[in-house]
């Protein structure tokens, strides 16, 4: 019976050790998900070229956030110095960022990747972004996108 308790018990525990968003303010250094420096950021036309040559490129890009998951901080809509924009989630589901992340400028560290996003995904996203029901209702076609595994996200302006 005790090591049923045992059991029940590390279970428990290992159930709401999942990732939560963090708590308090995104501040210039902060590193979430493994740690990351701002050496070897890859511009986004070699990103591009890249990407036209492989399926997925393992990188480190500069971006500024536009958009933050308002639920949990769970994904992040970035701007990349092109003006392109770029989805970002975060590997294994293991880490999220502060919601007050938008408009800051962060380095992502981790695999691109080129993606054909379904009407149902991009809707569900939509729906977590708050949009209105009319944006929601006028995702009609299925959307080609570069997408961003972040291993690391680390803060710097």
């Amino acid at each position: 019976m005790k090591k049923i308790l045992a059991i029940l018990v590390i279970v428990g525990a290992a159930g709401t050790a999942s990732a939560q968003p963090p708590v308090g303010p995104a501040n210039i250094g902060d590193t979430y998900g493994e740690k990351t420096s701002s050496k070897g950021i890859v511009a986004p036309a070699r990103l591009n070229k890249d990407l036209a040559k492989k399926d997925t490129v393992e990188t480190k890009v500069a971006a500024k956030v536009l958009d933050v998951c308002p639920k949990k901080g769970c994904w992040m809509q970035v701007e990349l110095a092109d003006k392109s924009k770029m989805f970002v989630k975060f590997k294994d589901y293991a880490f999220f960022v502060p919601m007050d992340m938008i408009g800051k400028e962060i380095v992502l560290d981790g695999i691109a990747f080129s993606k054909m996003t379904s009407v149902a995904e991009l809707k569900h996203y939509a729906e977590d972004a708050k949009k209105s029901q009319a944006e929601i209702d006028a995702i009609k076609e299925p959307k080609k996108e570069v997408r961003f595994l972040a291993d690391g996200v680390l803060v710097v302006k």
